[in-house]
């Protein structure tokens, strides 16, 4: 099945793109979307891991069950002033 994964802030800048698509077995969990995308980019493995999941716009845990066609947001932590 197909979703999309969606990068912000320093995630983006890192990969190059603010999202792409991934395919992902059925039964898949928001987890594995970290785990590809600290596979295709190595250099943010430590930010990934700080990072958190939207799975189609709402907040999710690491554990929520992924559907053909959703929506994953990986939102890396960020300051401000």
């Amino acid at each position: 099945m197909q979703i999309t994964v969606r990068l912000f802030a320093a995630l983006a800048e890192g990969a190059g793109v603010r999202s792409f698509p991934l395919d992902v077995p059925p039964g898949a969990r928001a987890a594995a979307v970290r785990s590809a995308l600290q596979a295709r980019y190595p250099q943010m493995q430590a930010l990934c891991e700080r990072s958190v999941f939207a799975v189609n716009a709402e907040y999710a845990a690491a554990d929520r069950l992924l559907y053909d066609g959703d929506e994953v947001a990986l939102i890396p932590p960020v300051s401000g002033g």
